[in-house]
């Protein structure tokens, strides 16, 4: 439950700096100086909520890098690094996406995939999951994050946080407007009641939409799945990669790329768990799910 809330709260906080920013530069007051314009806040909200998506989806790898220690094999070092390498770079060229970066951490078994673009992607695995699963096994785990990055889910969720974030820049400030003019009796301009209401809608309409981050974010983890069972022309070895991580202690990931890793969530943070339960990926996968 904790990396969950983590998780949202990572987005919610950029927002909240950007807002703060913003209003410092007196954005805010610019926009209540003659009444609420709607047009000029939801332009505001737009270049704020994509801002703030894009931002964090650009500095996604060197982030990832920074946070799991992930040390990328430019030259392979032994048998497991060049058969590592080889490996991605056979997924890859079945997925039709350029060479990724292919990195590994430290920790329990978990893996995920980042990046703003198709063709210049990361792919790190943990030392833990080398360590645990055949090499079958982990095979069909990189053919899943090889798939993300083929099916744009980075960018396809980076444009959704976009736009659930442009509706809480907009709605937050639509209330905190009217709060400041209805409770604090504020006639020109914003008060400091503005900023309260705003940073407290942010919060609450957050989470809300974190929401819809999530659906999406578990839909994609059967298509990558699914793909995964595309490259391996079987979908046996990623049920059994799945039915593996189900019985060990899921590696944990910095929450900013907790969306993008391997493992399942499920019980009472299902609504906001990124990852569907494992027996449902493993039915989805012996049903043919696509």
């Amino acid at each position: 439950m904790k990396r969950v809330i983590l998780l949202i709260l990572t987005n919610i906080a950029v927002m909240v700096v950007l807002s703060i920013t913003a209003s410092l530069l007196g954005a805010d007051r610019f926009l209540a100086q003659s009444g609420l314009n709607v047009t000029a806040l939801a332009i505001f909200a737009g270049l704020m909520g994509f801002g703030g998506a894009f931002i964090s989806l650009l500095i996604s790898k060197p982030m990832a890098k920074w946070t799991t220690g992930a040390h990328v094999i430019e030259t392979p070092q032994n048998g497991d690094e060049q058969w590592l390498v080889s490996t991605v770079q056979r997924l890859a060229e079945r997925a039709g996406i350029g060479m990724p970066e292919v990195a590994i951490y430290e920790g329990d078994a978990n893996a995920f995939a980042t990046g703003a673009f198709k063709n210049s992607s990361l792919v790190a695995v943990s030392t833990g999951l080398l360590q645990s699963m055949t090499r079958e096994e982990v095979e069909a785990v990189l053919g899943h994050e090889v798939a993300h990055v083929a099916n744009g889910d980075m960018v396809t969720l980076t444009l959704i946080q976009g736009v659930v974030n442009t509706f809480v820049v907009f709605l937050s400030r639509v209330v905190g407007y009217v709060v400041d003019r209805a409770i604090f009796k504020t006639e020109r301009g914003v008060g400091p009641g503005y900023m309260i209401t705003v940073i407290v809608c942010q919060i609450v309409f957050g989470l809300a939409a974190s929401i819809i981050v999530a659906w999406f974010s578990r839909q994609r983890e059967f298509r990558a799945d699914a793909g995964s069972a595309t490259y391996l022309n079987n979908p046996r070895p990623m049920i059994n990669a799945l039915r593996r991580l189900g019985g060990l202690q899921p590696g944990a990931l910095p929450q900013s790329f907790e969306a993008s890793g391997i493992t399942g969530g499920g019980g009472f943070a299902a609504l906001f768990a990124s990852h569907p339960p494992i027996e449902q990926r493993i039915a989805a996968l012996e049903g043919g799910r696509r």
